[in-house]
């Protein structure tokens, strides 16, 4: 799939797992959680616009880099509140967003209630996050909302995929490129993901 990029690295993986086990407890599984942003934001800036400076060491001149573009974080609440933290440790300037889109049980279809966001966030570098893509509805809503702000170039950060929620994002945005550290197997009938991880929200906020 173009613009899907699972990131496969080991200790990555390892904490995959332990958010997967469903023994994990609410304190590890954020703490985790938080983790495994952070790790994942390496990847995610890979490409973000740099420029060149000129630094003076305590020995002599050389040439180094610095980020020309300041980085927007949106979580997909509430669930992507629990990756925010991880995120800041490495993007401490970065500013945070909030989209409020929460997927109808019966009909799963997303439903909007709250966006709050910076007045030059199409100017940034913009990560739409969310620990999960199932069904894609929330995702596509938040997506829609951000493309309705002027912003060209977005980058969606989830933990785990799901193909049906991929392909859903990418036939109607085939431009957004999404970070994942799993694309897994399918969607139930209830639309949660297999294997998946259970709902990320409740098992971050205890309202399982």
């Amino acid at each position: 799939m173009n613009n899907l990029f699972i990131i496969e690295h080991p200790l990555l993986q390892a904490k995959l797992t332990v958010l997967r086990d469903k023994r994990t407890k609410r304190q590890e599984f954020r703490q985790t959680l938080s983790e495994i942003a952070m790790l994942m934001t390496y990847d995610i800036t890979r490409n973000i616009p740099v420029s060149h400076i000129k630094v003076e060491t305590p020995l002599e001149e050389t040439s180094g880099i610095v980020l020309n573009k300041d980085v927007t974080l949106v979580p997909i609440l509430r669930a992507g509140l629990g990756m925010i933290d991880g995120i800041l440790e490495l993007l401490p300037d970065a500013r945070v967003g909030h989209v409020g889109v929460y997927r109808d049980k019966k009909t799963l279809l997303p439903v909007e209630y709250y966006l709050k966001l910076p007045e030059n966030v199409k100017e940034t570098f913009v990560i739409l996050v969310d620990p999960m893509l199932a069904t894609g509805g929330s995702a596509l809503a938040a997506i829609e909302i951000l493309k309705q702000k002027g912003i060209k170039e977005l980058n969606f950060l989830c933990l785990v995929a799901a193909p049906e929620g991929v392909r859903a994002v990418h036939e109607k945005f085939p431009d957004v490129k999404i970070f994942t550290a799993a694309l897994d197997r399918q969607l139930n009938d209830h639309g949660y993901i297999l294997p998946g991880l259970g709902d990320a929200g409740d098992r971050l906020y205890g309202t399982e």
